[in-house]
């Protein structure tokens, strides 16, 4: 059935950034793989509480930024050679230093198209529904509140331990989120 609501996760709700902080430690170390947290603002030394590793992201970047700068090089190679071949001047076809800023633009284009592409990519997005948005405390965390999420798809999540261990991190509010639309207070 189409609305049949289901499990998705538990959301944990904190009053600073210094006890999410501690809370993402508490979670990392716990070996949770499927969860984020949320905040307001961005948290220094977050990441690293978090145990994220580097961005990808770059490797996008990198590779569509060079595919660019070849795919401007080529083109301009292609024109001058078989396209329209003119000799100006004596000047050989292919005269690659006129070719250059022609060349880094189109990596800069590409190299931009690729942090584009790899962070949507990455981020699974677009997603124009997100399980937490049925919440109504989770709307506090553009403005004043700090959460962490986790989701019921992680293989060690069990609803009443991994409750319990939020509460023990120092949550001062645990819910049940569902998928169909309904968020439950956790048990």
């Amino acid at each position: 059935m189409s609305g049949e609501r289901k499990l998705w996760g538990l959301l944990a709700e904190f009053t600073s950034p210094a006890r999410l902080a501690e809370a993402c430690r508490g979670v990392r170390d716990a070996g949770y793989s499927r969860w984020d947290a949320h905040t307001p603002f961005p948290v220094h030394g977050l990441e690293a509480a978090m145990g994220l590793r580097r961005s990808p992201v770059g490797w996008f970047v990198l590779g569509l930024g060079l595919a660019g700068a070849a795919g401007g090089m080529l083109l301009q190679w292609w024109t001058a050679t078989t396209a329209y071949p003119l000799v100006i001047s004596g000047k050989p076809l292919f005269s690659w230093p006129a070719f250059v800023p022609v060349m880094f633009e189109c990596g800069v284009l590409g190299g931009a198209a690729g942090a584009v592409l790899g962070f949507l990519l990455l981020a699974r997005l677009p997603q124009p529904f997100h399980p937490l948005f049925s919440s109504e405390r989770f709307e506090r965390f553009s403005d004043d509140r700090f959460f962490i999420s986790i989701e019921a798809a992680d293989p060690r999540f069990d609803r009443a331990a991994t409750a319990e261990l939020l509460d023990r991190l120092g949550a001062q509010h645990v819910e049940a989120v569902e998928t169909g639309g309904a968020a439950a207070a956790a048990a």
